[in-house]
């Protein structure tokens, strides 16, 4: 099984040096019941999710559930797991309230004032409940014997998103009326953002500048050079002029000690994905919503960057698995895209999903 783990990583390896141009991640089934109308495979389950959440010994069962079905499944992802805590998971670390309703993730409680978010620094990032749950979850499974299932770091949102989930909607109307205090809210959270970042490092025994992460999946993939992931879903409200004055600056600053960042976003932002691309730092990027975007530009851009298009890919409409591949690989063949497909298409049949790994590498190369 270790072995295993090592051909894949192997496998991304060669991905980042060039040898390859493409990898592709094929969903497993979900676990249960899959309706087909209101479900997506893969699906992150939040039933009983709050007893999940404060049990890392439950946590990482639920986890390991998922990425054990990764190891005999084909595809190039990774088999991985995390503490999935949220998109709160620093913003609790420097001690903003939360909660979680039910059957949903956790959302942030009421928001701090400029005076109060400066006085988080400085912060002790170890002793923190939510991040004691994420460290004895790496303890048990470093303790395990699942060495064919690596682990990855938690929801690390990036700098400006912590700004917003701190300071509430009135960040965007700073931005206009005090970007000074705008600047100092930013200044607190990229500081909260680089500590929590080293301390997780630290704790899971991950150089600076390589990762696994699975981004919310249990396929992982391998980063080379890389060692962080931002979250900058805050920045596709804004203009291009603020994303230049508040946003790109602190991902150049906070992914700098790292090597490199995996950026995400959600909402359609076509001049924010121009630019993150254009990032030196930013290795690689993923949409929330790829289907708002033409593939083609998605892919132009990339390439034209030498960005890593690492995202989900919606089929269309009547479109099966053949067609779903052929369509991508022609796309990516036109552009030379260098990209990692996280496919939304549903197979549930293993030799249909082994037909469909085996024809996307024939046709990328």
């Amino acid at each position: 099984m270790e072995n295993r783990m090592k051909e894949k990583i192997q496998r991304h390896k060669e991905f980042w040096t060039g040898e390859r141009k493409t990898l592709l991640f094929l969903p497993i089934p979900e676990l249960g019941k899959l309706d087909p109308n209101t479900e997506t495979l893969g699906k992150y389950d939040t039933a009983n999710y709050n007893e999940r959440f404060y049990s890392p010994r439950k946590m990482w069962e639920s986890e390991t559930r998922r990425a054990k079905r990764v190891v005999e499944w084909p595809t190039d992802g990774i088999p991985a797991v995390r503490p999935n805590l949220g998109t709160i998971f620093i913003p609790a670390i420097a001690g903003q309230h939360f909660h979680i309703p039910e059957g949903q993730m956790p959302w942030v409680g009421d928001t701090l004032s400029v005076e109060e978010i400066e006085s988080l620094l400085p912060l002790d990032v170890a002793s923190a409940e939510i991040m004691q749950l994420a460290e004895d979850f790496y303890k048990i499974h470093s303790q395990s014997e699942l060495t064919e299932i690596a682990a990855y770091q938690p929801d690390t949102q990036g700098v400006f998103d912590l700004a917003h989930l701190l300071y509430g909607e009135d960040l965007f109307l700073e931005m206009v009326t005090d970007p000074v205090k705008v600047h100092t809210i930013l200044d607190v959270a990229y500081h909260l953002y680089l500590e929590v970042s080293l301390h997780l490092k630290k704790i899971m025994s991950e150089s600076h500048s390589e990762m696994i992460h699975g981004h919310g999946t249990p396929q992982g993939l391998y980063f080379s050079g890389v060692g962080v992931r931002m979250s900058e879903d805050s920045a596709q409200m804004i203009s291009p002029k603020m994303i230049d004055e508040f946003v790109i600056p602190n991902i150049v600053k906070a992914s700098d000690p790292f090597g490199g960042t995996f950026i995400h976003f959600c909402g359609k932002h076509e001049a924010l994905f121009q630019k993150m691309c254009e990032l030196e730092e930013v290795q690689a990027i993923d949409l929330g919503n790829p289907e708002e975007y033409s593939l083609e530009w998605l892919f132009q851009v990339c390439a034209e960057t030498d960005t890593v298009f690492y995202s989900r890919v919606m089929p269309e409409n009547g479109e099966n698995w053949r067609q779903y591949i052929r369509r991508i690989a022609e796309a990516q063949n036109r552009h030379r895209t260098k990209c990692v497909i996280r496919s939304l298409q549903q197979i549930t049949d293993f030799d249909v999903a082994y037909n469909a790994y085996q024809l996307w590498h024939e046709l990328t190369g």
